[in-house]
C-alpha cells in the first residue's frame, strides 16, 4: 500500500485518502492479508510492515511537487526489494515507476480527472490497474481503460448515530468555490436556521475564497468553527439536524456524505457528480439541481429517518463493503496477469528487515 506523503494514515484532521486508506488497511489485516504500507509520519495502522519516506508529513508544504516526487522515487526502490503480491497505488507520482515494477500496480484515482490527469493515465497505457471511487468518475472519463469501479468506505462503527439535537446545519469541507460553503450560508439563511463550518484553512487558495465569499457573510447564526478532527466531525455529525452539500463540481465522492449518514444525519446536496450514487433521495437525505431549491429542502429534514441513514452507510459504505470490493479486484487483477505471459528476470531474495515488534523499523532518506 502507497499512501501520499502529505499526511499520517490516519490523518489527525483532513485527509479524506488517508481516512480511506487506514480503513481499507486495517480491514485487510483482519481478513488475513499481509499489508505493507509505505507512508508518512507514525505508525498507526495495524499493517504488519511499515516504512515511513518522512517521519514528519510535510502538509506544510502541500502544494509543492517535490515531496510527491521524493516519496514516488523513494517508494519505488523500497517497492523494488519486495516480492508482493499487488502494488495498490493512492498517490499521483507513484504510478511513474510502475513500468519497473514486477508486481501488479493497482491504482486508485482519488481526485478529479482534469484533461491532464486523463492524459497521465493514458500515457501509463497498460501498466496500471485503473479504479474509480464512483461511477460518476468512471463515467466522465470513458476513453480511459478502467479496471473496476470500488466506493470509497467508512468504519460505519465508530461514528455514533446522533439525534440531531444540536438543531444546526452543518458544512463541512474544503474552503473552495467547489464545495459551496457561500451556498449553504445563503441556504441556511433562508430558512433562519443556524449553521456550522468546519474545514481546512491553510493554503492560499482557500483562504482566499473564505476571505472573500465565506468571512463577510459570518455573523449571527452563522459560525465557523476551524478544522475539525476525528473525535470534533463526529461530535459535529451526531448534533447536526442535516449535512448541506452543496458541490458545484463533478465530485469523484465526498466522504463527508457517508460519513454523515453513519450519524444518522441526513444529507442535503446538489446533483453533482456522485451524489446520487451516495445519497439515496427521499430516503436519506434529498438531491435537488439547483441552490434555490435546497431551502425547500431544508424545511422537509423532518421526513428523514435518521437510522434509515445509518443502516444506508452501514449497507453500501463500511469499510467492509470497501474491503470486499478491492479484494474481489486484486483477485481479478492477478487472474489476468496469470494469462498474461509471464516476466522472464527473477524475483530478489527478499530483505531482511529489523523490526521493532511488527513494525518494518527502516526508514527512507
Amino acid at each position: 500500500m502507497l499512501a501520499p506523503p502529505w499526511f499520517s494514515v490516519p490523518p489527525r484532521g483532513y485527509g479524506g485518502t488517508e481516512e480511506v486508506l487506514a480503513g481499507l488497511v486495517n480491514s485487510l489485516v483482519a481478513r488475513g492479508h499481509h499489508v505493507i504500507l509505505i507512508g508518512s509520519g507514525p505508525r498507526l495502522t495495524t499493517a504488519q510492515e511499515f516504512v515511513a519516506v518522512y517521519d514528519d508529513p510535510p502538509s506544510s508544504r502541500l502544494g509543492d511537487p517535490m515531496p510527491e516526487v521524493v516519496h514516488a522515487a523513494a517508494a519505488g526502490r523500497i517497492l523494488a526489494e519486495l516480492d508482493v503480491d499487488i502494488v495498490h497505488d493512492h498517490t499521483l507520482a507513484g504510478p511513474l515507476t510502475a513500468r519497473a515494477s514486477r508486481s501488479a500496480v493497482v491504482v486508485t484515482a482519488h481526485g478529479p480527472l482534469s484533461r491532464d490527469h486523463r492524459r497521465y493515465f493514458r500515457e501509463l497505457g497498460g501498466t496500471v490497474n485503473l479504479v474509480a471511487i464512483s461511477d460518476s468518475q468512471r463515467q466522465l472519463a470513458p476513453q480511459l481503460a478502467w479496471a473496476g469501479r470500488v466506493h470509497n468506505g467508512v468504519d460505519v462503527a465508530t461514528f455514533p448515530l446522533g439525534d440531531g439535537a444540536g438543531g444546526y446545519l452543518l458544512f463541512i469541507g474544503r474552503f473552495s468555490p467547489d464545495k459551496g460553503a457561500h451556498l449553504a450560508i445563503e441556504a441556511a439563511r433562508a430558512v433562519g436556521l443556524p449553521l456550522v463550518l468546519a474545514g481546512k484553512l491553510n493554503e492560499a487558495p482557500e483562504r482566499a475564497y473564505f476571505d472573500a465569499a465565506v468571512r463577510p457573510r459570518l455573523g449571527p447564526g452563522v459560525t465557523y468553527v476551524g478544522e475539525a478532527d476525528a473525535a470534533a466531525k463526529r461530535e459535529l455529525y451526531a448534533g447536526a439536524a442535516a449535512l448541506l452539500f452543496p458541490v458545484c463540481w463533478e465530485e469523484p465522492f465526498g466522504m463527508v456524505m457517508v460519513e454523515a449518514m453513519a450519524c444518522g444525519t441526513p444529507v442535503l446536496a446538489l446533483r453533482r457528480g456522485s451524489v446520487p450514487e451516495v445519497v439515496d433521495h427521499g430516503h436519506t437525505g434529498l438531491v435537488v439541481d439547483f441552490p434555490a431549491q435546497l431551502p425547500p429542502a431544508i424545511c422537509r429534514i423532518d421526513e428523514i429517518d435518521r437510522a434509515a441513514c445509518r443502516r444506508h452507510a452501514e449497507r453500501w459504505f463500511d469499510v467492509s463493503v470497501m474491503a470486499t470490493g478491492y479484494e474481489r479486484l486484486f483477485g481479478s487483477v492477478l487472474r489476468h496477469n496469470l494469462d498474461a505471459p509471464s516476466a522472464t528476470r527473477p524475483l530478489p531474495p527478499r530483505p531482511s528487515i529489523k523490526r521493532v515488534g511488527s513494525v518494518d523499523s527502516r526508514r527512507a532518506p
